[in-house]
């Protein structure tokens, strides 16, 4: 997963036209720990699908702040410089909702402009 260090590279990855998915993290965080031994298995079975980018919320405070992420982690879906749907909640998130979530933003990428 690619990590983004500033505002520019985080809204040029955003920008492009497949499906990008911005996890915003912060290495305090037990939660964003709790995802991390999955994620990679996670990544490798959506690469085909779409792109992964962490976010340290830490690092980039004021885009967080834009973007309205307050909780952590906190997975959004953009294409083409648009938030398309995202998953927040407060409660720790399970391999097979963190699934669901980009099941769900594959869909609604398609739904948006299907493929030819």
């Amino acid at each position: 997963m690619e990590k983004i260090r500033d505002e520019a590279a985080f809204r040029s990855k955003i920008g492009e036209s497949g499906l990008t998915i911005a996890v915003f993290k912060a290495t305090w965080c037990k939660d964003c720990h709790f995802i991390e031994p999955f994620m990679p298995e996670v990544e490798a079975a959506y690469a085909d699908r779409l792109t992964f980018v962490e976010v340290d919320r830490d690092e980039l405070p004021d885009l967080c702040s834009e973007l309205n992420v307050l909780g952590i982690p906190s997975f959004i879906a953009f294409r083409e410089g648009k938030e398309l749907v995202r998953f927040v909640s407060k409660l720790r998130k399970t391999r097979e909702e963190i699934e669901q979530f980009l099941d769900r933003a594959v869909e609604v990428s398609k739904a948006i402009a299907p493929s030819a």
